[in-house]
């Protein structure tokens, strides 16, 4: 664990999963201008976790970078630790962490399926038992759907699956909290300009994808982390939901 600033005082704090790119990045830096010490953690890359954690320092924000597999409940309970060690503990936990491989249910590879499987959903369930563990009184559980889900669209059968999975595990989760003042919700974002949508994409494929929204764009990070930090921070009254951040498509 690398730290840029002198530990935070009196700031709430935010850990992000997948946080050193994307969508995670984003909100991270989002929630870092918003004013929490954030916690950066990352799977394998630890030089962009690092650049997250430099961007961060550079913009008068505090932060940590924290490699674990999110899958791994020994490695996320460490991740948790250093957080409270560093911080002295956590407020919110944004699920950002994430893989996602397309193919039609019949030509999908199980060694595929079950990757995402593990990271998508058992991920979310280790990270998310922590947070319901750990988080302090006032704080958010922010996890992420996929508005593929509601969409039904060929191809992503596999991933939608593991969606479906964590929008239970955060509708139930929200009242299994009750009494705590923790909020658990769920972001789902439509067609965003992410390397993990971006990926295999033909300009045809992406150009008609973006067209689909009345808004006539792909989502960008920044629209996504405008909603994370909107759910970290004021919607105390919003629990228990699903936010399809998606510029419009049904």
């Amino acid at each position: 664990m690398t730290e840029h600033t002198t530990t935070a005082t009196g700031r709430r704090v935010a850990l992000v999963t997948g946080g050193s790119r994307g969508i995670g990045r984003e909100s991270a830096e989002r929630l870092a201008a918003d004013g929490f010490a954030v916690v950066v953690n990352y799977a394998g890359n630890q030089a962009e976790a690092e650049a997250a954690v430099g961007a961060i320092a550079a913009a008068g924000g505090q932060a940590v970078a924290h490699r674990a597999d999110v899958a791994d409940e020994v490695a996320v309970a460490a991740l948790f630790d250093a957080a409270e060690e560093a911080f002295g503990g956590v407020d919110v936990v944004v699920h950002a962490a994430g893989v996602m491989t397309l193919a039609p249910l019949i030509d999908t590879d199980l060694d595929a399926l079950d990757r995402m499987h593990r990271t998508n959903i058992r991920g979310t369930f280790v990270v998310d038992q922590q947070a319901a563990r750990r988080l302090r009184g006032g704080g958010a559980i922010i996890n992420f759907s996929s508005s593929v889900l509601a969409l039904s669209l060929p191809g992503y059968s596999g991933y939608a699956a593991t969606k479906g999975a964590v929008e239970a595990m955060t509708l139930i989760l929200a009242r299994e909290l009750r009494g705590r003042d923790i909020t658990v919700n769920a972001v789902a974002p439509g067609p965003t300009a992410t390397a993990l949508f971006l990926d295999g994409k033909d300009e045809e494929t992406v150009a008609g994808m973006a067209a689909q929204a009345p808004l006539e764009r792909l989502g960008a990070p920044q629209d996504i982390a405008e909603v994370v930090s909107f759910l970290a921070g004021p919607a105390r009254w919003i629990n228990g939901q699903v936010v399809r951040a998606n510029g419009g498509i049904v």
